[in-house]
């Protein structure tokens, strides 16, 4: 039978290609679900203040009346203007191990670009850099993580027999908590405290911290700026986020750095691994899924990084140690043995050399592709 495509439209055809995945992966046990109700509501426009300055289309693939893939094509007309390209995005590739599928839904949003005037597409990638991104190339039979995709290793052998070649690389590392700061942290975060007037703000109610929300993301917006495919988030973005993940936020998890004036010179977003959780929740917040969540909040031996930057003007300046002199001590009073870095390039020369002080192991590799159309 051959491959059909179907472009999706409607709240039941977004929430097909949502849960697409949830068939591909039942019973793997390295697979995180996402939580359905935040796929949704990123793929809407109506919702999504991303879709000011982009522009999607969804497809799934069908063969023998069964969903076997789907793909979303990505035009960042903001990202096209700052990094001066014409290059479209592919993101939520799924698809069964059958090459009439993954040709049908490359050549789908291959088509779809070049109509749109598009010279190149590169993926897997989302709207912004706070959506996942990178396909999985090496750790397979590793846990994800609630920031990243997992995939089957097939995926990469497709994409490439589509004509794609890799564009950029992400690593990620398992680091092992044994409770101590290395000395070297301990005497450089001593002088940037001193030097810079930096203190480390201790919050005990989600409130406080709220005040600084806007502030930690132009923080983000300016060490980001020249990071793969980044474009600055927009004040309506901003608040998006805010509303939307500081809400799970656990403030003892949180390390932010304040100049003299108050304003926040670095930050550090972790959070307990929601991994397992996840998986007993199966996407859903809702009639139980919630309690899962809360328990791995309170009792959890993983920690995930997810967002960390150090304003540019501090960079290089050992204002990176004061969040591990901050996070080290929490970690070791919640009973935290292990963090997951998740995606960082890996050409990322500063953010590697404070790595070297800990035990860790890369057990994770994901990429970007790029095929010129």
């Amino acid at each position: 039978m051959p491959v059909i495509i179907e472009e999706v439209s409607g709240k039941k055809g977004i929430r097909e290609f949502v849960t697409f995945p949830f068939r591909l992966y039942k019973d793997n046990p390295y697979w995180v679900p996402p939580l359905i109700f935040d796929e949704v509501s990123t793929l809407d426009s109506k919702k999504n203040p991303a879709f000011e300055f982009c522009e999607a289309k969804l497809w799934m693939a069908y063969k023998n009346g069964e969903p076997v893939g789907r793909v979303a094509g990505i035009i960042n007309h903001k990202a096209n203007e700052v990094w001066n390209s014409k290059s479209a995005r592919f993101g939520w590739l799924d698809f069964t191990d059958d090459e009439e599928v993954s040709a049908a839904l490359f050549k789908t949003v291959e088509d779809w670009a070049r109509s749109k005037g598009m010279h190149s597409i590169h993926g897997p990638l989302g709207f912004t850099d706070m959506d996942k991104e990178g396909m999985l190339v090496e750790g397979f039979n590793e846990l994800g993580t609630i920031a990243t995709y997992y995939n089957h290793p097939y995926y990469s052998v497709h994409t490439e027999k589509a004509g794609y070649t890799k564009d950029a690389d992400w690593v990620e590392y398992e680091f092992k908590n044994t409770g101590i700061i290395p000395e070297k942290f301990k005497r450089i975060g001593q002088l940037a405290l001193e030097r810079y007037n930096l203190r480390i703000a201790n919050f005990s109610r989600k409130k406080d911290l709220l005040k600084y929300a806007p502030q930690i993301f132009e923080v983000l917006n300016e060490a980001y700026k020249d990071l793969y495919g980044f474009v600055a988030l927009t004040p309506k973005q901003i608040d998006y986020y805010i509303k939307m993940y500081f809400s799970f936020v656990k403030v003892d998890f949180i390390s932010l750095i304040l100049d003299k004036e108050d304003k926040v010179a670095a930050f550090g977003i972790t959070m307990p691994s929601m991994s397992k959780a996840l998986q007993k929740a199966k996407g859903k917040l809702f009639p139980f899924g919630f309690i899962h969540m809360l328990k791995a909040m309170y009792k959890n031996d993983t920690v995930d990084f997810y967002l960390t930057a150090v304003r540019p003007d501090l960079q290089g300046k050992g204002v990176n140690a004061l969040l591990f002199l901050d996070l080290i001590p929490k970690y070791t009073a919640f009973g935290i043995t292990k963090a997951e870095s998740n995606v960082e390039l890996e050409n990322n020369q500063m953010v590697q050399r404070q790595w070297e002080l800990f035990e860790k192991r890369q057990h994770k590799r994901r990429r970007a592709y790029v095929k010129n159309l």
